[in-house]
């Protein structure tokens, strides 16, 4: 039988870590990386460290084959959700997606998977169709909308969504210029509660067994799919989120969804 994967998650206490924690601890031998600890996990499979300290990340990495990088501020988990700090998201989005990054190329992993998020492209859903697509109120559906794909232009309406995308660069400049095979999950409405709520959810519901077997088979891809992105998004009746693109390279098959 052969050795399980070795996989580095960073941020697994968070909203996204707790929904996909089952089945990849299932299927991989699974580290963690985080300020305060996890709970559940060998002790030397647990690493303290903050993301924004590039030398307290080094141990962590040793041995590691890909590694799932979760930890950010400004998200569904964070206290003031997309109204964090800017100092905070400074640290934690872009001087600590850097950090794993450059630790990652240093320690010989082969992959690093980014979280990012639907923040990158919020900006659709001022405008119509999409405006009504995520409305709370009974309104008029259109019979059919123009989906926004992971290579349609970026709208971000928060500093959130513009350290994402930064993130997003920063793993294509590295997956350019190094060993580094770097892919962007650009997660979407992924909650503590498996259920879509009212509004926005309803078009960009991710459940959590389609967030996690898409994340598998990320982590799983081939060695030669150096970088892309994602959308992790259910099929839901009024997704406008495009996960045509990861049923075609990756074989994924969303299970559930919003009719």
């Amino acid at each position: 039988m052969s050795e399980k994967l070795k996989l580095l998650i960073t941020g697994l206490n968070g909203v996204v870590g707790q929904a996909l924690r089952p089945a990849l601890e299932e299927r991989y031998t699974i580290s963690a990386l985080s300020r305060s600890g996890v709970d559940g996990l060998p002790p030397e499979r647990v690493f303290k460290a903050n993301v924004a300290d590039i030398e307290s990340l080094r141990p962590a990495f040793e041995g590691i084959d890909v590694v799932l990088n979760l930890a950010a501020d400004g998200g569904m988990g964070s206290e003031e959700g997309m109204n964090a700090g800017w100092d905070s998201m400074l640290h934690n989005n872009i001087i600590g997606a850097y950090n794993v990054l450059e630790v990652a190329r240093q320690a010989g992993v082969s992959r690093v998977i980014l979280a990012s998020s639907g923040a990158t492209s919020n900006g659709y859903e001022l405008e119509e169709p999409y405006k009504s697509l995520v409305s709370t109120k009974d309104v008029e559906i259109p019979e059919s909308w123009e989906m926004v794909n992971e290579f349609s232009e970026p709208k971000p309406v928060s500093l959130y969504g513009v350290t994402k995308l930064f993130g997003e660069d920063l793993g294509r400049y590295y997956a350019a210029t190094t060993p580094l095979s770097v892919i962007n999950l650009r997660i979407s409405s992924c909650g503590p509660v498996d259920k879509a709520g009212p509004g926005r959810a309803q078009a960009n519901w991710a459940s959590h067994r389609d967030t996690q077997q898409l994340t598998i088979k990320i982590i799983e891809a081939p060695a030669d799919l150096k970088f892309d992105i994602f959308w992790a998004t259910s099929d839901n009746r009024k997704l406008f989120r495009d996960n045509s693109h990861a049923k075609e390279v990756l074989g994924y098959t969303p299970q559930d969804g919003v009719r």
